[in-house]
């Protein structure tokens, strides 16, 4: 587990911060600083404000209230200090970009024209990049083609290639097997280490980055918990969010968070054979998607 420290600068900043949808609140009065190396965990259900969280950060959503600050300055979209992974979508078969291409994207997406200098740079930074993710071999491929963990590796390699100051990953493991899921977890755990970055990881599943995660920031009923995990994944202290009786359980190294009720029970395993327990996977929120269990 990284450590942020307590002397720098934080990466993210929320004083008071509120988000609302229409008259609906999604989450107010945050206060948060996240300090460079430190790894957070967004969790709760559908509706609740995580993705939007993240919008908040890129510069693409504003507050509703209160102030938000990404390296002491007003998010901007297209900053550089920023690597964004977004929910998971298979490309089309017939996209002819490469996998390459897709990764040299985070050097000069937001240009415009051919790189017309440091060519040869920029190839070594490609290649380093696609290296720290075991993309290399299919670097030349079609990215239609891929799977959708190969996929997924380059779109970490593309979003890791600047050694950007903070790291947004939203439901970066969905739709993966449990092996795939663990091979992104450490990638992501590995760059921060390596270069300091503070992470966000939104996800309905926090057991394959657990032992990575310093604080998690529990989103539910217009309202919020932070604290390490221990402190904020526990029976009182969700049933206190959620105002209703929740159950969090270990079991067999995963944790399993259940409503009082049979519907509120969610479980998670992406791979059907697979029987390692449940996710944390919150109980359904009046008004939003309801969750759906893998058919098995």
């Amino acid at each position: 587990m990284s450590a942020g420290s307590t002397e720098a600068a934080p990466v993210v900043e929320f004083r008071r911060a509120s988000l609302s949808m229409g008259r609906r609140t999604l989450w107010s009065g945050l206060d948060l600083q996240i300090s460079p190396g430190e790894y957070i965990a967004v969790l709760g259900g559908n509706g609740t404000g995580k993705t939007s969280l993240l919008r908040v950060l890129l510069g693409l959503q504003p507050l509703s209230g209160g102030e938000v600050r990404v390296q002491g300055q007003a998010p901007r979209c297209g900053s550089t200090g920023i690597g964004y992974v977004p929910q998971q979508r298979a490309f089309a078969r017939e996209v002819p970009m490469r996998g390459r291409d897709l990764v040299g994207m985070g050097l000069d997406g937001h240009r415009w024209g051919p790189r017309l200098r440091g060519r040869a740079s920029a190839r070594r930074r490609i290649d380093e990049a696609l290296q720290r993710v075991g993309a290399l071999d299919f670097a030349d491929a079609p990215v239609g083609l891929l799977s959708g963990g190969e996929q997924q590796r380059l779109r970490i390699a593309q979003a890791m290639i600047t050694d950007p100051d903070l790291l947004l990953f939203d439901e970066a493991l969905l739709s993966l097997d449990l092996s795939r899921q663990r091979d992104v977890a450490g990638l992501v755990a590995q760059q921060s280490r390596r270069t300091g970055a503070a992470v966000v990881f939104v996800t309905h599943d926090v057991n394959p980055i657990i032992d990575d995660v310093d604080r998690v920031l529990y989103l539910a009923n217009g309202s919020f918990r932070i604290g390490t995990p221990d402190e904020v994944l526990r029976t009182d202290v969700l049933s206190e969010l959620y105002g209703t009786p929740i159950e969090v359980v270990r079991a067999g190294g995963r944790i399993i968070v259940v409503g009082a009720e049979r519907e509120h029970a969610h479980h998670l395993d992406s791979d059907p054979s697979a029987h390692e327990g449940a996710a944390v996977r919150p109980p359904h929120d009046e008004g939003s998607r309801p969750w759906t269990t893998p058919s098995r």
